[in-house]
């Protein structure tokens, strides 16, 4: 049996290592990095590793979720159009996605969005509440990043860009100002709660054909990750809250994919990465390198996603740890900061 893991921002920036790895100590997990092979792994974002391990050409993710939300993208093409609060901090516009919205909110909007722009044959569905799609007559030549990569940063890097990028300027202030004083909002602001002031537009395209299964079964806390896998016609399970051992006999691949070390980086919240970074280590790397070393597990495979490391100049690592190089006690642990920034 294999075991592939997957987990993006398990190594924090160098600004942020000092305070996010004092006093932490997760010794599975350093000696698998320690014994481990790395190599370069291309794909920065989770976004992009799902992609490309089922088979999902061009980024097309908001057929694929649609899909797995139960609808059926036909031959349209499809935007996610996810709803958002745009917040000025100083000279900066911060994205921040708006959990607290409900499902008879989220209609209400797309109701009045569809009103307003029924001529022009755009037409939004909102399947959950902060999870909106944007129907399409024609494919836009335009660039997104998706809400995840964006999630508590300055817009300004991320804006869309292509050949159509004036009249999605035009479509954006048209639907912020329709947004922005549109009755739900003003009933939120009275409550005291994030106003969704626009939406942000991503994972375009058209829906594929068969998706791919890169592996027996998915573990997993990412909704995308699980979006993905429900695509592709297996079941996603939910990450345990213990478990004795990973192996159990099972062959094929097994796929972990943790998210919640990202989830907490885009709340800024280093305490709760530092929670999640711990329970990975007592859920995942214990238990995995006790099966691999009892040759239960024949390999493990730990892709580390860094979205920031492009600016860094490096980039995502893949990790390789074999049965006989799980018992080589020469190549010493070393700490977290060590592999830091």
């Amino acid at each position: 049996m294999h075991v592939h893991m997957v987990v993006p921002d398990l190594i924090l920036p160098r600004e942020a290592a000092a305070e996010g790895y004092s006093g932490l100590r997760v010794p599975a997990l350093e000696k698998m990095l320690a014994r481990g092979e790395f190599s370069a792994l291309p794909a920065p974002l989770l976004e992009d590793w799902l992609c490309a391990a089922f088979g999902v050409e061009n980024g097309a993710i908001a057929p694929v979720t649609l899909l797995a939300e139960g609808e059926n993208p036909g031959a349209a093409y499809w935007l996610r159009a996810d709803p958002v609060h745009l917040m000025l901090r100083g000279s900066e516009i911060v994205l921040h996605p708006v959990a607290s919205l409900n499902e008879d909110e989220a209609m209400r909007m797309c109701d009045s969005l569809n009103r307003h722009f029924a001529e022009e044959g755009l037409h939004f569905i909102a399947p959950g509440p902060q999870r909106w799609y944007l129907r399409l007559e024609r494919a836009p030549e335009l660039i997104t990043h998706s809400v995840a990569r964006v999630a508590g940063r300055d817009i300004g890097a991320f804006l869309p860009h292509g050949a159509d990028v004036l009249e999605w300027h035009r479509l954006l202030n048209e639907i912020q100002m329709l947004l922005t004083s549109h009755p739900v909002n003003s009933a939120r602001e009275a409550r005291g709660d994030w106003v969704v002031n626009s939406i942000w537009p991503w994972g375009g395209g058209r829906a594929p054909g068969q998706l791919l299964r890169p592996c027996a079964r998915i573990y997993t806390d990412s909704p995308l990750a699980g979006a993905f896998a429900t695509a592709a016609g297996m079941e996603p399970l939910s990450l345990p809250a213990a478990r004795a051992g990973w192996a159990a006999g099972d062959a094929g691949t097994t796929l972990i994919v943790w998210d919640g070390l990202r989830h907490a980086l885009q709340h800024g919240d280093l305490g709760e990465w530092r929670d999640s970074l711990v329970r990975l280590e007592q859920h995942c790397t214990q238990p995995l390198l006790r099966d691999l070393r009892r040759g239960r597990i024949q390999s493990v495979t730990l892709d580390v996603l860094l979205d920031y490391g492009l600016r860094a100049g490096q980039g995502s690592r893949r990790c390789i740890i074999e049965r006989g190089g799980a018992w080589q006690f020469w190549r010493l642990s070393r700490r977290m900061e060590h592999y830091a920034g």
